[in-house]
């Protein structure tokens, strides 16, 4: 397996390939908010992870304050799981961090994604709120202090 570390800006390959794994795992028909996102957050860190040549997985995030990058997004396509793959993936991230200079990672997850709220849970990260959102879906925001 390959990892990339991409700080600003991926090709346009990659981001064709980040899209095709993002809407296969969480089903996503449209996506504007996605392609907004990305282009317009700073600091945004893209992590890919590729086994000959296909996107395997990836995670994005990006600084959501000084000091606090927001994880906000991450999959691995379903015949590379249970292999460490978002465990890896997480790890570089907060690693990227700590090099610069954030203090603490945050996420949020939903309760129906228990895989993801298991892994946070295993590499440190706290429940430190929960809420509903518009449409009534409760929202689980999860932290992590780096150091």
């Amino acid at each position: 397996m390959q990892f990339y570390t991409l700080k600003n800006t991926i090709s346009e390959e990659q981001k064709a390939a980040v899209m095709t794994l993002y809407q296969l795992v969480f089903n996503v028909e449209n996506m504007d908010k996605f392609l907004q996102r990305i282009e317009n957050e700073r600091d945004i860190l893209f992590l890919l992870v590729y086994e000959n040549e296909e996107l395997a997985g990836f995670k994005i995030g990006y600084q959501q304050s000084e000091g606090v990058f927001y994880s906000w997004l991450g999959a691995v396509h379903q015949k590379y799981r249970n292999h460490g793959i978002a465990g890896r993936l997480m790890h570089l991230q907060h690693d990227w961090c700590r090099q610069n200079n954030y203090k603490k990672v945050q996420t949020k997850t939903l309760n129906q994604w228990k895989s993801m709220l298991i892994l946070n849970l295993k590499h440190g990260f706290d429940i430190v709120e929960t809420y509903r959102d518009e449409k009534g879906t409760l929202k689980i925001i999860l932290e992590k202090a780096l150091f």
